[in-house]
């Protein structure tokens, strides 16, 4: 893949999307490369040359829709004051909102990634994406304080109670990708049912999120 990184990177974000757009519609079976060229604009033999193969191609993606959205959150999160899980949630959820909305091809792609069954890529999808989501989970838990959950309460199960509904969110978000009207509706109901949880767990409600 030497041959790609070596083109301006301008180029490279004109064929990534391109990719996106194609392996978000079509799946990894049903895309060819012919597929991919004509919606980037360039020739089978220029994306062969850049990738050699149509998997290379896949997996790369696979790693650029991963690293984004992770690198975002990390960016947010990191050095965030924030310290309730509940709000910590809110903020990276309004990460992925966000990148929904600015980069649309992405987030259809990394879609249809995770109901990808082919295979050639499904193995190493499976690694991939569990690796993701351990790579989110400690973001979000590391500087989170699970004390302001109710002792009578497990703190563990309620985390991933609302984890399991946050995939289901993310679910519903990736196919209104290019509908900013009903995904403002979708996160205002989404944050209303995290508030309903934190109202119900929690020892106090502190407006700040702080603590």
């Amino acid at each position: 893949m030497e041959n790609f990184f070596k083109i301006r990177a301008e180029k490279q974000e004109h064929i990534v999307n391109a990719a996106f757009r194609v392996f978000g519609r079509q799946g990894f079976r049903k895309a060819s490369i012919g597929d991919i060229a004509q919606e980037a604009g360039i020739t089978k033999g220029m994306i062969t040359y850049y990738f050699g193969s149509k998997k290379t191609l896949y997996m790369y993606l696979v790693e650029v829709s991963q690293s984004r959205l992770v690198k975002a959150m990390q960016q947010q999160l990191a050095d965030s004051p924030v310290t309730d899980f509940f709000e910590r949630l809110k903020i990276a959820t309004d990460v992925q909102v966000a990148a929904v909305k600015e980069h649309p091809a992405l987030i259809s792609f990394q879609n249809s990634v995770y109901y990808e069954t082919d295979p050639v890529v499904a193995p190493e999808l499976t690694e991939m994406l569990t690796a993701e989501h351990m790579r989110c989970d400690k973001i979000l838990l590391e500087g989170s304080d699970l004390s302001t959950i109710q002792p009578a309460a497990n703190s563990a199960l309620i985390t991933k109670f609302v984890m399991w509904a946050t995939d289901g969110f993310f679910e519903q978000l990736y196919y209104l990708a290019e509908d900013a009207k009903n995904i403002n509706s979708l996160v205002s109901e989404f944050y209303q049912c995290i508030d309903l949880i934190k109202k119900t767990f929690h020892l106090h409600t502190n407006e700040g999120g702080t603590n």
